[in-house]
């Protein structure tokens, strides 16, 4: 069923959202050539800690996954789309790192990522970064009252595709709210004028991620959580939680 959240409950995702961002940037802040990937959960944990928030990641397990998620972050190291779990791995120069992070503040939960270079940074994988942007922009941008569902989808599958890029078949964003994941599913692609129409306040988390090399599948590491491009091309994750509102969208993950 589709959560439609009170003008009270928005702000008060405001709060856990911007926990999430304030995680996220010092995340950003840590990584640097030689940091280990568990290191920055740890960042990640001191400031959901001090801002009196928890994780939504930290023991999630869904019905796909052999164990509960172990880290607080998700860290997708190159090749790696999505759900990397943060071990020992030491950040290496010009590596592409997607930071998925969520908080759960007073009950309600936030959810973003970003993606970045370490160190000395590929053109190929800014201009990766770049359209991954540019597609949650888009998204966001299509994600007023009367439109639907479809007209998210279609709006960042138009990005995704004019780069050239793949999108991971059967996953994209969804509803959030009380919980992590709620209805409806966001598509990455779909056609216009489909699916759920939005209504003030309905919020969603939208997420596009992208593979450079162009194909829409991927394989699962042993671990079953990572998720990686099967051509060994490097992928890119951006996501915000939006509010749909009568004022137009509203970035709730933002500082």
């Amino acid at each position: 069923m589709v959560e439609i959240k009170t003008d009270a409950a928005l702000e008060a995702m405001r709060e856990a959202g911007r926990v999430v961002a304030h995680a996220l940037a010092a995340v950003r802040d840590a990584a640097a050539v030689g940091v280990g990937l568990d290191e920055l959960d740890g960042v990640a944990r001191d400031v959901l800690d001090k801002a009196g928030a928890r994780s939504p990641f930290l023991g999630y397990h869904p019905s796909f996954a052999p164990a509960p998620f172990p880290a607080v972050i998700c860290a997708s190291v190159n090749d790696a789309i999505v759900h990397g779990i943060p071990d020992g791995y030491r950040l290496r120069d010009g590596d592409l790192v997607s930071i998925d992070c969520g908080a759960v503040l007073d009950g309600w939960t936030g959810d973003a990522a970003i993606s970045f270079v370490v160190g000395t940074a590929d053109p190929a994988d800014e201009a990766l970064i770049d359209s991954t942007r540019q597609a949650l922009e888009a998204g966001i941008a299509a994600a007023t009252v009367g439109n639907r569902i479809g007209d998210i989808s279609h709006a960042i599958g138009g990005v995704a595709r004019a780069a050239r890029r793949g999108m991971p078949a059967d996953f994209g964003g969804h509803g959030i709210g009380r919980r992590m994941h709620e209805e409806p599913h966001v598509p990455n692609s779909g056609l216009p004028g489909r699916g759920y129409r939005l209504r003030h306040g309905l919020v969603l988390a939208i997420e596009p991620m992208l593979i450079a090399g162009g194909r829409d599948d991927y394989r699962a590491d042993p671990d079953g959580w990572t998720l990686r491009t099967t051509d060994g091309s490097r992928a890119a994750h951006v996501e915000h939680t939006v509010a749909i509102t009568d004022d137009g969208p509203r970035i709730l993950t933002l500082p």
